[in-house]
C-alpha cells in the first residue's frame, strides 16, 4: 500500500519602510519548484545544503518607459540553475550560521498551528540605514538601473561557497530604492501545504 502526499508550496512577500510605516510592495511569490523539492529532502535528510541561507537582491527585473509605464519580465522559477536578472545585493538570514552579524533584525521562524496541515517558514530580513555600503543619501533616484534600486528578491539555499546556493524563490515588483534615510524591512513567508 502507498500513501499519497501531495506537497504544495506558496509565499508571500511584505516590504516596509520601518521607520514610518509605508507598505512598500505586498504581493505573492514564485517558488523554484525543482530547487525547493530537492531543499526539503536534504534538510529532511539532515544534510547542510537544503535550508534557506540567504535573501538576494537585484534590479533587473523590470524596465520603466520614458513615460513612466513599468514592464515586468517573468520570475526565474524554473531549473536548478534560476538566478536573478540582476542580483546586487545578499544578506544572510540564517540566524543560526556565523556569518549572520545580526540575528535579531534578520532571522527566520517556524509558525504552525496545531491541527492544520500547513507550516510557515517566516524570513525577516533588515536593511539598515547603512547598508548597503554606496547607497544613495535620500530616496529620490531617477536611474531605475541603479545597483540599490530593487525590483525583484528572493531566497537562496546554503551552498559551501557563500552567494551559490539555489534560488528557492524570485518575486518581482515595483522598483523601491534603499538609500541611508530608509530601513527597509522585508517580511518573507513561504507556506507548505500537506494533503
Amino acid at each position: 500500500m502507498q500513501d499519497k502526499l501531495g506537497t504544495r508550496f506558496e509565499g508571500h512577500v511584505f516590504i516596509r519602510d520601518k521607520n514610518t510605516g509605508e507598505v512598500l510592495v505586498d504581493k505573492k511569490n514564485a517558488i523554484n519548484f525543482e530547487n525547493m523539492s530537492e531543499a526539503l529532502a536534504l534538510s529532511l535528510a539532515n544534510r547542510s545544503t537544503g535550508h534557506v541561507h540567504e535573501m538576494v537582491f537585484g534590479n533587473g527585473a523590470s524596465t520603466v518607459s520614458g513615460t513612466g509605464a513599468v514592464t515586468y519580465f517573468p520570475p526565474n522559477a524554473n531549473g536548478q540553475t534560476a538566478q536573478l536578472y540582476n542580483q546586487t545585493y545578499r544578506k544572510v538570514v540564517d540566524d543560526m550560521s556565523p556569518l549572520n552579524l545580526y540575528p535579531v533584525d534578520n532571522n527566520m521562524r517556524v509558525q504552525h498551528a496545531q491541527n492544520t496541515t500547513y507550516t510557515d517558514i517566516v524570513v525577516t530580513c533588515t536593511l539598515s540605514a547603512a547598508e548597503p555600503t554606496g547607497q544613495a543619501a535620500i530616496d529620490n533616484e531617477t536611474n531605475n538601473d541603479s545597483a540599490y534600486v530593487f525590483d525583484e528578491l528572493g531566497l537562496k539555499s546554503f551552498a559551501a561557497t557563500e552567494g551559490t546556493g539555489k534560488l528557492l524563490s524570485h518575486v518581482i515588483f515595483h522598483p523601491v530604492q534603499k538609500s541611508l534615510n530608509r530601513t527597509i524591512e522585508i517580511v518573507y513567508t513561504v507556506r507548505i501545504f500537506m494533503s
